[in-house]
């Protein structure tokens, strides 16, 4: 698993970055509305589908981080890098 703490090349291209950070900031947005819904007592199917709105983004922000950085994982044979299980268990956190 990595660590967060762990230096990391993944996000070192300039639109990667923009790009999960867009998506990361629009999730946040979409759970600061799904927290006011239910402060408010929004409508039970309105917050659930928001709920699987938020999810959905964070994942594809996830997906944009793992897919742009395959190169840098897949190293030639006898360089370091991750592992086809690591790859594998890097998706699956996402599913």
């Amino acid at each position: 698993m990595i660590s967060m703490s762990e230096p990391s090349n993944a996000l070192c291209e300039p639109e990667i970055k923009r790009q999960v950070s867009n998506r990361l900031r629009r999730a946040r947005g979409q759970l600061d509305a799904i927290i006011e819904a239910v402060e408010g007592e929004g409508h039970c199917r309105d917050v659930v589908t928001q709920i699987a709105a938020v999810s959905s983004a964070v994942k594809r922000a996830g997906f944009v981080v793992v897919a742009h950085n395959m190169k840098r994982c897949l190293k030639p044979e006898g360089q370091e890098g991750e592992s086809a299980e690591e790859l594998e268990k890097l998706f699956m956190m996402l599913s």
